[in-house]
This record gives structure tokens, sequence and C-alpha cells, in this order.
């Protein structure tokens, strides 16, 4: 939905991804085998997990980021607006069922479902 709201092209489910100038290559992995597509940057890209090898901090390492200042940035500093393009021009609750059938036996229930609702 990002992409179809913003114009980009997607890839999804990245397994691999090559960025090259203003060209970005993603492989996903199909049924069939590995997919490549080649999109124009800027592009809405979501990844799978083999993407990664996640790395584990030390102690050491944990302690240092404790110490480190947190740079907070507001998105006008970034040239970003902060607006929504989408309207909601109404809203509706589903429409309300009706209750069911209570039979007595399983002969009545066969009976309704082949002659009344015609499933059998």
């Amino acid at each position: 939905m990002l992409a179809a709201l913003s114009g980009m092209p997607q890839g999804t489910f990245a397994s691999e991804v090559k960025v090259d100038g203003d060209k970005v290559e993603v492989t996903r992995e199909v049924d069939g085998g590995l997919v490549t597509v080649a999109l124009t940057l800027p592009a809405v890209v979501t990844t799978d997990l083999r993407l990664n090898e996640p790395r584990y901090a030390s102690l050491p390492n944990i302690m240092k980021a404790k110490r480190k200042p947190i740079a907070v940035k507001t998105p006008e500093e970034l040239g970003v607006e902060i607006s929504t393009n989408i309207e909601v021009l109404k809203v509706d609750s589903p429409a309300v069922r009706s209750a069911g059938i209570m039979v007595e036996s399983v002969d009545e229930l066969v009976e309704k479902l082949r002659n009344d609702a015609k499933v059998i």
C-alpha cells in the first residue's frame, strides 16, 4: 500500500539486495526458485529473515551504548512533510447475521442441508 500511495516501485520479501547508483536489484525466493527484480530508486523494499545475519552485542558494547547520546531530529529537519493523503468517506457496520436453526437429530440436519440449503 505504501508503494502504491507514494507511486514508487516495490520489491517484497527480499533475501538479497544490491544497490548500484540509482538502481537496486532485489532477489526474492518464490515457489519455483529465485526471482530478481531491478528497481529504480527511490523504492519500497520489504525484507525476509534470510537477508541479515544477526549480530549479538557483547556486555562491554552494551555498556558503551548506554552512555551514547541519542540524536533527536524532527521531520522538518529531514525535509519530510507529515500529512495524510487518505480521506475516510464513511464507515459501515457489517450486516447483522440471522440466528441459526436448531435441529433435533442428525437425520433432520442432513435433510435441511440437502433440501433447504442445497449444499449436499
